[in-house]
């Protein structure tokens, strides 16, 4: 049975590009109320101004790593949704160029949001029902080595949405948790086209040969179909803690 968004709540971290963009656009067509966190107030009202539909888009620019701060957010907002889609750029170096700080930081900024607004999602707790959506990345299935610690924490925000999922059940708190993998690089995004650059150059290829390699390109809006069809239990209703893959060619169960 498909679940109506119509007069849903919403927030979506990362709202001010790429997925998180593109997923608040998908919420506020389908009826939802959506708040978009990210740190650049001035995209933030930009896409604001794009939302069309029965729904609505608000900006609220705060540092989603900011678990104070998302926790206010989350007691004003009491959503039915939350989308973790924020994430650091990674410093695209090898390893051995890398610095401590510039490896760790997507493990301090990525893996960060999802630990601190997965366990305020099960102590507040949120509303029965909920669903929370964590979006990985394809790095964490097969790594990636110009990226510093980005493949691991993308690989642990995967293992985290199943430990969140054990004990939300061990708390008997109704909520769902469930994550997204695009399994290849956006093909519209501001990211892909800087990583695509960047490992084409390492393979000594074109930016445009790279990409071939994914074969049917994927887009924003497909990622955010795919959370859309969660949020509607179209998808991932194999259970709780699923781990859905989207591709150019479509979502699979990991």
């Amino acid at each position: 049975m498909t679940t109506t968004l119509q007069g849903k709540t919403a927030i979506v971290t990362g709202g001010g590009s790429g997925v998180g963009r593109a997923t608040a656009l998908a919420l506020a067509a389908e009826g939802a109320r959506v708040w978009i966190v990210g740190r650049d107030r001035a995209r933030l009202e930009r896409v604001q101004t794009e939302g069309h539909g029965p729904g609505q888009v608000t900006a609220c620019a705060l540092d989603a790593t900011d678990g104070a701060a998302m926790d206010r957010l989350i007691a004003e907002v009491d959503p039915d949704l939350v989308v973790l889609s924020a994430g650091v750029r990674a410093r695209l170096a090898l390893v051995h160029e890398q610095s401590w700080q510039s490896f760790s930081e997507p493990w301090n900024t990525d893996v960060k949001i999802a630990f601190q607004v997965g366990q305020t999602a099960i102590r507040r707790p949120l509303r029965p029902g909920s669903l929370v959506i964590i979006v990985s990345s394809g790095a964490a299935l097969g790594g990636s080595p110009l990226s510093g610690g980005y493949a691991g924490a993308k690989r642990m925000q995967m293992f985290l949405a199943s430990y969140l999922q054990k004990a939300a059940d061990t708390a008997k708190v109704r909520v769902r948790f469930a994550t997204v993998v695009p399994k290849q690089l956006i093909a519209d995004t501001e990211l892909a086209a800087e990583v695509s650059g960047a490992y084409a150059a390492l393979a000594g290829i074109t930016r445009e040969k790279f990409m071939e390699r994914f074969g049917a390109p994927l887009t924003a809006a497909a990622v955010a179909r795919a959370i859309i069809q969660i949020a509607q239990g179209e998808v991932g209703r194999e259970g709780a803690g699923a781990v859905l893959g989207v591709s150019g060619t479509g979502v699979e169960a990991l």
